[in-house]
């Protein structure tokens, strides 16, 4: 079970999640909730403020995107590849971190098509907090997982077969990474756009069950 620590309002809270087996279960639950949902939604943005919402983790629900202002990362071949650029056709790159009230859960990077988007759609995403998949909205997009990469399980592999683990006291420590999304996001005609890489927190954790009380 997660028991949230006091702070002030506003402030990111910090449950704390036990290193008990069922507590570990429970988290990793939640992680593979998420993961399906993101695999089956076509858009991260959606998924990510529902999951905020349906968690009670801020006041206001709200996904922006805070930009990243450090150094271009060119795309690589299998990126300009996948995105089907014509020789010379422009790419832009988006770093952001994705934050709902005070709580940072994902980090992507993004590569996109400029020429394929409407000029407000590029001025949103060049001038605004407004995340990737609100801004192209209107081009009724959908996504296609590339890769999905699962960076730490609370449960280490081979738990089934093992005996059970002796109880250990404290708080479990979570890592900053927990997954990641690879995915290209085409238009409603099936025209690729953009390719996102997206690094999943441990902010998405960031909660206290209904039940939570101290331990």
């Amino acid at each position: 079970m997660a028991v949230a620590a006091a702070a002030p309002a506003g402030a990111r809270a910090e449950p704390v999640w036990s290193q008990d087996f069922v507590s570990r279960v429970e988290v990793l639950a939640l992680i593979q909730t998420l993961n399906a949902s993101l695999l089956a939604s076509r858009s991260a943005t959606a998924t990510l403020e529902k999951w905020c919402a349906d968690h009670h983790m801020a006041a206001e629900p709200k996904i922006v995107a805070i930009r990243n202002a450090g150094p271009e990362r060119e795309p690589a071949a299998e990126t300009r590849a996948r995105l089907a650029l014509a020789p010379g056709e422009p790419v832009k790159y988006r770093r952001v971190a994705l934050r709902c009230g005070g709580h940072v859960l994902s980090e992507a990077d993004n590569w996109y098509v400029p020429g394929r988007l409407t000029s407000e759609m590029n001025r949103a995403l060049e001038t605004t907090d407004t995340p990737f998949g609100k801004a192209v909205a209107p081009l009724q997009p959908f996504r296609r997982t590339i890769e999905m990469t699962m960076r730490w399980s609370p449960l280490p592999e081979g738990w089934e077969l093992s005996p059970p683990a002796v109880p250990t006291p404290g708080a479990l420590a979570l890592p900053h990474e927990i997954f990641e999304h690879k995915a290209v996001l085409y238009t409603a005609d099936q025209k690729p756009f953009s390719e996102v890489h997206e690094h999943y927190t441990s902010e998405i954790l960031d909660f206290a069950a209904p039940a939570a009380g101290a331990k």
